[in-house]
Parts: structure tokens; C-alpha cells; sequence
């Protein structure tokens, strides 16, 4: 039986030391590259060079070192011909029977702000994504590895089968390389695209995340795709719906916009009402009583989302109502038990930081025939310096510019048309997705009146520019005394003479936060 050879290039080093050595234990020899090999003789494991294997040197920088017929007729000679294995011999071509390679971080150096295009042209991997096409092409005879996190259970099946894996293994390592080099490449497509200002191709690959429950409706299938259970880690409940996907990662956004103690409660990825703390300690039962109020109907069958710890003390509360979602950065653990006793109610625990750093991923959604991409909308632009901004005759107090402020990264987040009446810490009504956006603001007064609030006093956001001036006048008429929109419209002399006759004070953010 002939010496079994590995080959070893990793740019991400982790574990490689103990798996080369049980490797090496099994009689393996081990070939390897630059400072792989180095990392592998500083552990005292013997090494051959590539370049002594091949009889070639490396050239050009290290841009060739691996590509050449001794690696990849090792790796693609096909073991059960004989017509293969007598060219092999002839040539001087032995077998490698495991490649175990990762690639340049490629993704990891265009992440840089201040990466330059050459800087990020010299993290192309040529030679790795190759050897590892050349094994995955040929994984009825080669064991091809890419990710640390298999080395263990790989190791352990060599060491049960005497230097062999199974074919049912090397087949789902090989499906992982082309997932791996398909993601790599069009990163790099991507980002040339990008960078070059060239007009390409569009292309996304990930991972299957999970199965989900059923689609919009029980009779479709559905699935989940990427890095979602990152961001949100189910504890417990009833497996996920595409519909609840979609609830939990509005409320993300949502509740992504308050720095102080915040409850949100959506339906249909729309908030249905959200309330904040007045401090910033042990304030959200505080911030939950105000979201509560605004729509007392909403939390049946919805989706409860908070910035702080779930307490036991709002566990409680919220225990008497039927809820399909709790999200938190974190659940007490007597508070977990207690939600827990409702086997259907799904617990999810979102990973706050990650979640924002996400919101600044471009959107991408599925049309028929096509995808749209677009670039994230993950700041409630307009409310800086809004004082600066005021287009009626009286200004705003301090209070209503923080109502606004409010109101507005609310709407923000509300189906469009969207309207939104609040005060500085909870909203009041809200209307979505009307085809007229009076309309929403008559949902919303509605909505107000039915839960017995107060709207005297309120300020009113709306999403886009107030076409007329009938929805403004409806708001005034309601009790609002400030709003903010983006102005815009053909009337807006109209409007805001509307608002300057009501003694009414408004502000022009010049930006529109449309949702659809």
C-alpha cells in the first residue's frame, strides 16, 4: 500500500496543529505552503515543502506555488482507471488523498474602510480555490476539507477507517467547497463591480439556515437562508413560519432605532405600538405599558420585542396574553421559565450588535422574474438639527422636537402611507398602508379614540410628503400641535399655511422613509 499524502495551505490557522499531527500519526505525508509549513515544523511535525515536492519554485510573489501538474494530477487522477493511474505513473504523479485548504480573507480585507483596490486584488486566491475544485471534482477518491469546525469528526473517521473517510462524508465536504469558492467568487465579483464602477451580474449563495414551519400559508413550503439564527437564536417554541421570519426581523430594525429601554409590539411587521422609558435603569415594564396602550387588541397572535433583559416582572404580564413572539437581547431566567410553560410561544434572543451591523447589508427581495437590490435604510435621516428645518410661522418647543423625533423613527418602520401620532416616549395611533394617506390618518385617529388616548398635545409623523392639505388639517383637527414630514408636494404652501392657521408647528425633514 502506497505512503497516503495530505496537503495543508490554511490561511486561517486554527486547529490545524493537532489535526496535521493526527495526520501525521496515521502514516500521512504531509505536503505543505509558506507559513502553513512553518506553523507545522514550529510543532515539530514533518513537512515537505510543495516547491521540493513539485521540483518547482515558487514564483512571482507566492502567486504560483501549487499549481502545477504534481498537485493537481494527484488530485484529479481518477483512482479506479487504469488508464489514469498508468499516466500518473508515468509521469511521476502520486495520489493526494486529502487537501485540506482555506482561503485568502478576502472578505475580511474589503470590509476595511480605508482598503484600497490593489490591497484587495492581492487577496484573490488563485491557487486555493483551484486545489480545492480539483479535489471536490473528485471526491470519490479525495477527502477535501475547508472549514476547522470539521477537522475533529474528519480525523476521527480516518482513524476508523485506517486513512479513509466514507463516500456519504467526502461528497457533503466536496458540496461545501463549491458553496465555499461560488460565495468567494462572487464576493470578488461584487466588489470589483462596486469599485470599478462597471455594470455586472448580481449573484448570492448561502447556506441553508433551516426548514421552516410552512410558507405565508400552511400549503406553501418554505425556507431560510444565510445567517439569520446569528441574529436571532430561538430558545423555545414552535419551529419558525416565513411570516414569523419576517416579524421578527421587523422588529429587529424597529427597536434598533432607541438607545433608551424600549417595547415594541408588531402585527404583520407593523408596529402596533411602541413605548420608551423615561430613565434608563429597570424601566421596561414601564416602556411596555405604553406600548400596550396605544392598541390593547394588537399583541394577540403578535410579536413583543424589548432593547433590555425580558423581566420576571413582565413575564408575568405578558404570560396572560396569547403572543406568537418574544424578542429580547436577553431573557431572566425566571422569566424564561415562566414564558416558557406556553409550548407554542417561540422565545427568541437577539444578538443586539450583530443585528445592527446587519441593517447595513443591502436589501435584496424577490420580484417575478427578478431581484431587487437597494441600498439599507438603517438611519431615520432628518432629525438632526431639525430646529434648523421648521417651515411655519411658530417653532417647536424642545418637548415636541422630541416628539418628533419619536414619531418619526416610528413611521419610519410603519407600512406606507404611513401616519404616526405620539408624545416624546409612546405613540398614540398609527395608520399603514392606506392607497390615500388621509385615510391612514383617519385609521390612526380611530385607533386613538378606541383606546381611549388623548391626541391634544400630540405630534404627527408622516413617512412621505402630505400630497394635500386634508391630512395635516385632520391631524390638527385631532389635537395634533406638531408634525413632521418631508415636504415635497406641490401644496406645500398649501399645507403649511394649513398648519401656520392652526397655530401649528412642522418641520421639513427632506427625506422620505417609504416601506413596502
Amino acid at each position: 500500500m502506497s505512503t497516503p499524502r495530505a496537503l495543508i495551505s490554511v490561511s486561517d490557522k486554527t486547529g490545524i496543529v493537532p489535526f496535521v499531527q493526527g495526520l501525521h500519526e496515521l502514516g500521512f505525508q504531509i505536503l505543505s505552503t509558506g507559513g502553513t509549513a512553518s506553523a507545522l515544523r514550529e510543532a515539530a511535525i514533518p513537512v515537505t515543502e510543495v516547491a521540493d515536492y513539485t521540483g518547482f519554485p515558487e514564483m512571482f510573489e507566492g502567486r504560483v506555488k501549487t499549481l502545477h501538474p504534481k498537485v493537481h494530477g494527484g488530485l484529479l487522477h481518477r483512482r479506479d482507471s487504469a488508464e489514469h493511474v498508468a499516466q500518473a505513473s508515468e509521469h511521476g504523479i502520486d495520489p493526494i488523498d486529502v487537501v485540506v485548504v482555506n482561503l485568502y480573507p478576502f472578505e475580511e480585507t474589503i470590509a476595511r474602510p480605508d482598503v484600497t483596490l490593489e490591497e484587495a486584488i492581492e487577496q484573490i486566491d488563485i491557487g486555493g480555490p483551484s486545489m480545492l475544485r480539483s479535489a471536490a471534482k473528485n471526491y470519490r477518491s479525495v477527502t477535501v476539507v475547508t472549514d476547522p469546525a470539521d477537522y475533529k469528526s474528519v480525523l476521527q473517521e480516518l482513524r476508523e477507517g485506517r486513512g479513509e473517510t466514507t463516500l456519504k462524508t467526502r461528497e457533503a465536504l466536496a458540496l461545501k467547497v463549491f458553496q465555499l469558492t461560488s460565495s468567494y467568487d462572487r464576493a470578488i465579483a461584487g466588489y470589483l463591480n462596486r469599485s470599478q464602477a462597471v455594470q455586472g451580474m448580481f449573484g448570492i449563495s448561502l447556506p441553508l439556515d433551516r426548514k421552516l414551519r410552512h410558507g405565508e400559508n400552511p400549503h406553501q413550503e418554505a425556507a431560510l437562508y444565510g445567517k439569520f439564527s446569528e441574529l436571532y437564536e430561538q430558545l423555545s417554541g414552535k419551529e419558525l413560519s416565513y411570516t414569523n421570519v419576517l416579524d421578527i426581523a421587523a422588529g429587529g430594525e424597529l427597536i434598533s432605532e432607541f438607545r433608551r429601554p424600549a417595547v415594541a409590539i408588531l402585527k404583520h411587521t407593523n408596529p402596533c405600538g411602541v413605548g420608551l422609558a423615561i430613565g434608563d435603569d429597570e424601566g421596561i415594564r414601564e416602556a411596555w405599558e405604553k406600548a400596550y396602550e396605544t392598541d390593547r387588541q394588537a399583541p394577540f397572535g403578535g410579536v413583543i420585542v424589548c432593547n433590555r433583559p425580558f423581566t420576571e416582572s413582565l413575564a408575568r404580564v405578558v404570560s396572560e396574553i396569547f403572543t406568537d413572539v418574544i424578542i429580547a437581547p436577553e431573557f431572566e431566567t425566571e422569566a424564561r421559565a415562566i414564558l416558557q410553560r406556553k409550548k407554542n410561544l417561540r422565545l427568541i434572543r437577539m444578538a443586539t450588535a450583530k443585528v445592527k451591523d446587519a441593517l447595513r447589508d443591502p436589501v435584496i427581495r424577490s420580484t417575478t422574474g427578478g431581484l431587487l437590490v437597494m441600498d439599507s435604510d438603517p438611519v431615520a435621516l432628518g432629525t438632526e438639527e431639525m430646529e434648523k428645518h421648521v417651515v411655519t410661522k411658530r417653532p417647536p418647543t424642545a418637548d415636541e422636537l422630541e416628539a418628533m423625533r419619536f414619531a418619526w423613527r416610528v413611521a419610519k418602520h410603519v407600512k406606507s402611507n404611513a401616519i404616526v401620532f405620539g408624545t416624546k416616549d409612546r405613540t398614540l395611533g398609527i395608520g399603514a398602508g392606506q392607497m390615500s394617506r388621509v385615510d391612514s390618518c383617519r385609521i390612526a385617529i380611530w385607533k386613538a379614540r378606541e383606546a381611549g388616548l388623548d391626541l391634544k398635545g400630540s405630534a404627527v409623523a408622516s413617512d412621505a410628503m402630505f400630497p394635500f392639505p386634508d391630512g395635516l388639517i385632520a391631524a390638527a383637527e385631532a389635537g395634533a400641535r406638531v408634525a413632521i414630514q418631508p415636504g415635497g408636494s406641490v401644496k406645500d404652501a398649501e399645507v403649511i399655511a394649513a398648519a401656520d392657521e392652526r397655530d401649528m408647528a412642522m418641520v421639513f425633514t427632506g427625506h422620505r422613509h417609504f416601506l413596502h
